[in-house]
């Protein structure tokens, strides 16, 4: 794609941005009928001619008028046919300004409500489809938000955001969405507040109270009673002089914030609208019908607090208020209240925010593409089985430095003592004994638990192995080196991103490891002939008596036959002590360990160490892929 659009079409104004491929610049702000914000509006006048953004308010021509269709978009099937009259209205101005080509290689990112679910996204989409955009995606609006934030070089956020948790505050004309982005990806928060909040209340409630106070209150309701389009009209006005008063409280506290409207129908009337201190506080504290006679805040705060309910990971870090309301300072401090530990940033254009997201995301999307096939083709390359194969011997011999000590502790001893006292009756039963007690131990949960911290330093250099060939990947796409970085996220859990290095080494592909590790304990413990056991020593003095008549008289192939088959008497057992095997187990256990060192030169299975190396690999390799997902919001900054 050569071009992205971003196209916000809100319930009460939108905005268009485009953004050229390769340019790393902020999106230029189309003007649609001499404005770069215009009023989602459409009117069609006695011959036909369609009207779009504050003409279509204002003209006396009009013989239909339609404002506030968005917000109906899911709950009434007529709303679709506003859409396509006002998308249809800016494609033509699109093209007409030359802002758009016919046949030229571009895209158009449309934002919607992150509440919409999938059924919704596309029967929109297919509207803007029919009316022959460039190809559509429909994009969550609050991810464009928070995507303009991320790209932003006025505001601080970058790629840092993926270390944090944030809260995506969007509080539109109709609608306040709430987003929890963690680790880059974005959660929609259902919570038990209106979701149908917005600063079209606030419209509606000053147009309300100007109209309650006015000489003429009951002439102008018939007028809007047999008018929707004076109604909406008004309405209009109502919005440009809330926008006039908050945005310099102070100033309107010693001045006079009104506006008149002209009302002609039947007859030519006069509405003046007001905004003051007081009627502020009401529009934002009173009980309305509008909201079932609650107020403003008291849904906003529902709602907030729903979000922190709702969270199920850690608190936000960060909060982001964006949409036209969220200018209030109320509005920040009523996020404080409920968040006090929050920093909180709000869009400075924030009636340009979602449009310039959206076009970011056409290249973000794009840049994702190549970036995502850039790291599949380094996969497909074999290069992380490789370097997993060249290390695969050193896992093993930190597998084993790590369990020799514990299996002569929970295995082996147990057998003795079980010995000793009788409850293995044959020196030759020992080594069944043996096999069975050490087996059943390494596939243990604590065995694996123990494995995790040599299994994450063998990691480490593998990682930064690895590393070596994606920084480049990284680098070539304008994306920090750490987001594809393994040795980043052994230790550290800020996104969530870690291999899980209880499940790299597999007990149950390791049969080979296993039984060579019994075959060598087992060995190194009864000699081969199960003498070492009791044949050595002070307290092997007894014993060593008896074989030496035993040879006498049966030769020693012969006395070995019987002595491992001797129930020896338990008294006599007992004279062996149980430090007497403790001590001579650690003797031996650099024997055990040298032991399999030199078996794993010789019989080292290569089936079951290929099948290691492809589970190894095929992790890390999931876990690169996982990782490069969590940069889609940044790429490109």
């Amino acid at each position: 794609m050569e071009r992205f659009f971003g196209f916000d079409l809100g319930d009460a104004e939108s905005a268009v941005s485009v953004l050229k491929k390769g340019k790393r610049e902020v999106p230029a702000q189309l003007t649609v009928r001499d404005a770069q914000s215009f009023i989602s509006a459409y009117a069609r006048t006695d011959d036909g001619k369609l009207l779009i953004g504050e003409e279509a308010c204002y003209s006396t021509d009009a013989t239909e008028r339609r404002l506030r269709f968005k917000s109906r978009f899911l709950t009434d099937r007529a709303s679709e046919k506003d859409v396509r009259a006002f998308a249809g209205g800016v494609l033509g101005v699109l093209y007409e300004n030359g802002d758009l080509v016919q046949g030229e290689d571009a895209c158009m990112y449309i934002g919607c409500p992150a509440g919409w679910d999938r059924n919704a996204r596309e029967r929109y989409r297919r509207i803007f489809e029919g009316l022959g955009y460039p190809p559509t995606a429909i994009i969550s609006e609050s991810r464009a938000a928070l995507v303009a934030a991320c790209q932003s070089r006025n505001l601080q956020v970058g790629y840092d955001i993926l270390a944090h948790p944030v809260l995506v505050v969007d509080i539109g004309s109709s609608t306040t969405d709430f987003a929890y982005v963690e680790g880059g990806k974005e959660v929609k928060l259902k919570t038990a507040g209106e979701v149908f909040l917005g600063g079209g209340i606030m419209d509606q409630l000053i147009l309300e109270y100007s109209l309650a106070a006015s000489k003429d209150e009951r002439k102008i309701r018939e007028v809007f009673e047999k008018s929707e389009p004076w109604r909406s009209y008004s309405e209009f006005a109502a919005r440009r002089l809330k926008e006039k008063y908050f945005t310099d409280e102070d100033y309107w506290s010693a001045n006079e914030c009104i506006q008149t409207v002209p009302v002609y129908y039947d007859r030519p009337l006069r509405l003046t609208l007001r905004m003051d201190a007081a009627t502020a506080d009401r529009v934002l504290t009173g009980p309305t019908s509008l909201l079932k006679g609650r107020s403003f805040k008291e849904v906003f705060m529902d709602s907030l607090r729903e979000t922190k309910k709702a969270i199920t990971g850690a608190m936000p870090d960060l909060i982001f208020l964006t949409g036209g309301v969220s200018r209030l300072p109320r509005i920040s401090d009523w996020c404080r209240e409920v968040y006090p530990d929050a920093t909180l940033i709000t869009e400075m254009k924030p009636e340009f925010s979602v449009s310039r997201g959206l076009a970011y995301c056409g290249r973000i999307d794009e840049d994702m593409r190549d970036f995502m096939k850039d790291l599949g083709n380094f996969i497909d390359s074999s290069t992380v089985e490789r370097i997993v194969s060249e290390n695969i011997d050193g896992l093993y011999m930190r597998a084993v430095d790590t369990l020799t000590a514990p299996i002569v502790e929970n295995a082996v001893i147990p057998v003795i003592d079980r010995w000793r006292s009788g409850g293995i009756a044959r020196l030759a039963d020992i080594d069944a004994a043996l096999q069975e007690e050490i087996e059943s131990y390494l596939h243990t949960d604590a065995v694996k638990e123990m494995l995790s911290t040599p299994v994450a330093e063998w990691l480490r250099p593998v990682a930064f192995e690895i590393e070596e060939h994606t920084m480049p990947i990284c680098l070539a796409h304008s994306i920090p080196y750490r987001a594809l970085s393994l040795s980043s996220y052994l230790s550290a859990s800020e996104l969530g991103v870690h291999l899980d290095t209880k499940s790299l080494l597999n007990v149950e592909e390791t049969t080979w490891m296993i039984n060579t590790i019994i075959t060598v304990v087992v060995s190194l413990l009864c000699g081969g002939s199960g003498m070492a056991l009791i044949a050595s020593g002070l307290p092997g003095v007894v014993a060593g008596a008896v074989i030496s008549l035993m040879i006498l008289f049966l030769g020693k192939r012969q006395m070995q036959k019987a002595l491992m088959n001797w129930n020896v008497p338990v008294p006599m057992r007992k004279l062996m002590p149980k430090s007497y095997f403790r001590n001579h187990l650690e003797e031996i256990t650099d024997d055990i360990r040298a032991a399999f060192y030199e078996s794993l030169e010789k019989e080292k299975n290569q089936e079951i160490s290929t099948r290691m190396v492809e589970e190894i690999t095929t992790q890390i390799e999931k876990r690169l892929l996982g990782m490069a997902k969590v940069v889609e919001i940044p790429l490109g900054k």
